[in-house]
């Protein structure tokens, strides 16, 4: 049995299968900081197992930060999918995931039945002043790469002023991305042509992604049937992956504004509070879509909300991975790509507007929020930081 990628046959060996979903489970327990994690998976698949080449390795870490999706996650599948084709992306993919879904669903559980006492009350209104602190340092984090140009402030800021003025996120990144191709037309990007389209090799390549779709649509089919509640989740949850480029905490500004702005399935504060539990967990910080889903519907939801956050971008790295050099070659995607990613720089500034709107400030707050603001930026590991702050909050909140 093989698989066809970048015009090499690659053999697939189920029996690594095992190994691969054991290996990327033990390294989804201690998932913490999200991208960060990129690292570890190159150690655990280039240099301990060599499932990968490093140049392999290196390939798929490009690939992944320019599709939709959490990095990390992607990586992982993507060191499966080149080491036992798409049932061994399949298995890195759930090994990885499924600590952080299990680890958030007892979590979400404990939040619903014991959020109203006073000593959890307090853990979480310091961990609501640290969310803004994370998203602040996320929004510094992605504007120090992605702002070089004045087109790319141009967009950042009017995606920004766009969300405030509550629009949709979606519109903001799909106008950021067409403003892209006429923004970005004087870059000097050229078409780059490479090999030759083998259409046998794409029907084949495409097998795996096309029968993830037509379950997913089966799915979504029973769901409509017999839950409206849970298919609206799944739709949601589809949506917010779709359009989640620059990683996982892309996702952030969709998630709240179809949660929250949209749907008014929860309040700000407790959207805040799925966001802190979600980077005490490991994992990345999409895994919030499961603390929306049991809040919504219980363990059903949780498990659909978790499902429908994390495929469609599998999927879509399963259809890619093999055509990403010819992709990568245009000049249009590149400009639609620039622009989408610098969106995301905007709309992270408006969240951290929200956020801090939504809070009743005093001394303490600001000064939680500043030390842990501060922390980050001296790479302080988050989940410390989130401990610490949970802690120091029932001392003196």
């Amino acid at each position: 049995m093989s698989w066809r990628s970048q015009g090499a046959s690659i053999r697939v060996d189920e029996q690594k299968l095992p190994r691969l979903f054991v290996s990327f489970l033990r390294l989804g327990l201690t998932a913490f900081g999200g991208p960060a994690m990129v690292a570890y998976i190159q150690d655990l698949a280039v240099k301990k197992n060599e499932w990968v080449s490093d140049e392999s390795f290196r390939h798929g870490v490009a690939v992944c930060q320019s599709i939709p999706g959490a990095t990390a996650m992607q990586v992982a599948a993507y060191v499966g999918l080149r080491a036992s084709g798409p049932l061994g992306a399949l298995a890195t993919y759930v090994g990885f995931g499924l600590p952080a879904f299990l680890l958030m669903v007892a979590m979400a559980a404990f939040y619903g039945s014991a959020h109203d006492l006073a000593a959890v009350v307090s853990a979480f209104k310091g961990l609501q002043v640290i969310v803004v602190a994370l998203v602040a340092n996320a929004t510094l984090g992605f504007g120090r790469t992605s702002i070089r140009k004045w087109q790319d402030g141009l967009l950042a800021l009017g995606a920004a002023a766009f969300l405030v003025l509550r629009g949709s996120p979606i519109m903001a990144i799909l106008a950021s991305a067409l403003l892209g191709l006429i923004l970005y037309r004087e870059s000097g990007l050229r078409a780059e042509v490479k090999g030759k389209t083998d259409n046998v090799a794409l029907l084949k390549n495409l097998g795996a992604p096309l029968f993830l779709v037509s379950a997913l649509l089966a799915v979504l089919l029973a769901l409509y049937f017999w839950d409206r509640k849970l298919f609206d989740l799944s739709a949601l949850m589809l949506k917010v992956d779709l359009f989640a480029f620059g990683g996982g905490y892309a996702s952030v500004p969709l998630m709240l504004h179809e949660v929250v702005g949209a749907r008014h399935w929860m309040d700000s504060k407790t959207f805040m509070d799925g966001i802190a539990l979600g980077q005490v967990t490991p994992g990345p910080i999409v895994i919030t879509a499961t603390f929306v889903g049991y809040l919504i519907a219980g363990l059903p939801g949780a498990l659909v909300g978790t499902v429908s956050i994390f495929t469609p971008s599998l999927v879509i790295l399963m259809a890619v991975v093999p055509y990403f050099d010819r992709l990568q070659g245009n000049p249009f995607f590149q400009r639609g790509l620039r622009g989408a990613l610098v969106s995301f720089v905007g709309l992270l500034l408006a969240v951290t507007i929200q956020f801090t709107l939504a809070i009743h400030w005093d001394v303490y707050q600001i000064l939680i929020v500043a030390v842990a603001f501060l922390a980050l930026r001296f790479k302080v590991d988050i989940l410390w930081v989130v401990l610490v702050g949970a802690v120091v909050s029932v001392l003196i909140l």
